[in-house]
């Protein structure tokens, strides 16, 4: 008789080092004594892969099998009793990790993988005090695989992790095991080796030892250097689960972090190796408030008139945050609802979270701005890039991380795929224009000069904000807490990794500010009183809090399609 889908699968007792566990029928011995929290060292095995049982590491002894068992490979069975660290386990991998050893060189003072590496850790743990052998180490050498790998073919410990992604995750064959015995390595087959694949660098993530290692990250930091921080990959739509790894206020690299459902244990190399972006310098660091233009050079901090040339409106002052806020409110409520002056509208980056558009939104909606009035530009490519073995992942044509967001909030896409044009109307709008993260690579700057009132949020000051009466610093993803929502619908939260320079402010504390202050409410001083306030005034979001998104995501009440 068929099992049912939602019939609960079959559990499995046993005992794993004095400890009852129950697990599904057919979990490894390893999977069950990891769910108890019991490690068993392992090279060769990974979750998404399959398993050789050829590393000999995971061996462990269970009562009524004549000898050791491969942990890995072992499935669990009723009332089984499992020993772990029995004199016989520990004596064989203690042996094993002595043979490993043979040939591994001690270069962990030079070694990228120091201070995260598997080989050190067990044989801290459980390896021999001193090697006995008087042989030399066995010699490899360096090789450029293509890409941004290298491989230390002499550190290799020939579990075949890397081989066996290339084959059955990314589906493109591109590494092998050549020679045999002591003297097999992996090689490519083609001059080109793993430049053709798009997922290459996540050989560098599962590699258990140093033998595989990032160009971009060769000898930069030390694992124990780096912090690592919970957050949404930007590149695109996709929205892989990352870990920024930062030191000394700078994104050192993005690892991927497991989620099984939108990027499992894996990621791109376009995301993994574009963040340098975030650490670029020659940042807004404080509000800068256009001067009107007077005969005796003083400066009246309002906006000026529009009727003056663009040229000389040059003049901005620095200013702190309070004085700027309660004047640029005073103009927002002298110059009414943006019908009455000339229309409203906002041009908005898809780099921006829901938190931040959600805010503008609700300005804009309450200043008079309508449908159409919301826009949004972004980059895409030609095509996706999609991982075989996993194809739900991908890396999407929308390079940026929050298009679905703003479209669900109500904002509209404009201009070509390179990111560039659709501003006509914004550019000749003679009431309120708000500009938030769009560097408007494509625009002069003349760029709202017929403007009542013309505000730049961003994290730089383009040519395009010349006119701007108002420039307000605004920090990037990395320095903020919020979430994105990808390509499937999914709403994922981020946090802060980085230090924001200056007086550089979340555009979502800006914007909320603005919100408060027409209101007579109290700032908004999280992300989360943000998020609220974007559920509650959008059905997308309904009924989402930050408690429900959690680490893993939730997905919005309204069905999307993969695009």
């Amino acid at each position: 008789m068929a099992q049912n889908e939602n019939t609960p699968p079959e559990k499995v007792s046993l005992t794993i080092d004095g400890h009852e566990v129950s697990v599904p029928k057919g979990t490894t011995v390893l999977q069950a004594a990891e769910s108890i929290g019991i490690r068993v060292p392992h090279y060769c095995y990974h979750p998404e892969l399959s398993a050789p049982a050829m590393c000999r590491v995971c061996l462990v002894e269970i009562e009524g099998a004549p000898k050791l068992q491969p942990s890995c490979v072992a499935q669990v069975a009723e009332g089984q009793v499992v020993h772990t660290e029995s004199e016989g386990a520990l004596k064989m991998r203690k042996g094993v990790f002595e043979f490993y050893l043979q040939n591994h060189p001690l270069d962990c003072p030079i070694c990228d993988r120091s201070g995260e590496c598997k080989f050190q850790d067990y044989v801290n743990a459980e390896g021999p005090d001193k090697g006995r052998s008087r042989e030399p180490k066995r010699v490899f050498g360096r090789d450029d695989f293509g890409g941004d790998i290298l491989f230390y073919g002499d550190r290799c410990v020939m579990c075949t992790r890397c081989v066996r992604f290339m084959n059955e995750v990314d589906e493109k064959p591109l590494l092998t095991v050549v020679e045999r015995g002591d003297r097999s390595i992996i090689d490519t087959f083609f001059d080109t080796g793993l430049s053709e694949s798009a997922f290459a660098g996540n050989i560098v993530d599962i590699c258990p030892v140093g033998a595989l290692v990032s160009k971009d990250f060769l000898h930069k930091a030390r694992a124990w250097d780096l912090d690592h921080t919970p957050s949404v990959c930007p590149n695109c739509s996709q929205g892989c689960n990352i870990s920024i790894h930062s030191r000394d206020n700078l994104v050192q690299r993005l690892k991927p972090r497991a989620n099984m459902d939108v990027n499992s244990h894996w990621m791109c190399d376009y995301g993994r190796l574009n963040y340098e972006w975030i650490n670029e310098g020659d940042r807004l660091e404080v509000p800068l408030v256009r001067t009107a233009p007077s005969g005796d050079g003083s400066s009246t901090g309002g906006a000026a008139s529009t009727d003056e040339p663009v040229a000389t409106r040059r003049g901005m002052k620095a200013t702190g945050w309070s004085g700027t806020l309660e004047q640029l409110s005073r103009q927002l409520l002298g110059l009414g609802d943006g019908a009455a002056s000339g229309g409203m509208m906002a041009v908005a980056s898809p780099y921006a979270s829901n938190e931040e558009l959600g805010a503008l939104a609700e300005l804009v909606a309450e200043l008079g701005g309508g449908e159409g009035d919301l826009l949004y530009r972004s980059v895409r490519a030609e095509n996706e890039d999609v991982l075989a073995g996993f194809p739900t992942l991908a890396r999407r044509r929308e390079l940026a991380p929050n298009g679905r967001g703003a479209e669900l909030l109500g904002f509209t896409r404009v201009g070509d795929d390179a990111g560039q044009g659709g501003l006509d109307a914004v550019r000749a709008a003679k009431g309120i224009v708000f500009v938030l993260g769009d560097d408007l690579v494509d625009q002069d700057e003349a760029f709202g000069e017929n403007a009542a009132l013309y505000v730049y949020l961003g994290t730089h000051r383009p040519l395009a904000a010349e006119a701007a009466h108002y420039v307000l610093p605004t920090t990037t993803f990395a320095e903020q807490e919020g979430s994105f929502t990808n390509i499937q619908g999914r709403v994922q939260r981020f946090w802060p990794a980085l230090l924001a320079p200056g007086a550089a402010r979340p555009a979502w504390l800006v914007l909320g500010a603005l919100l408060a202050a027409r209101h007579g409410r109290e700032i908004p001083t999280q992300a989360a009183q943000l998020f609220a306030s974007v559920a509650a005034r959008t059905p997308a979001f309904s009924g989402l809090s930050y408690e429900s998104i959690g680490t893993r995501g939730a997905i919005v009440n309204e069905p999307v399609a993969l695009r």
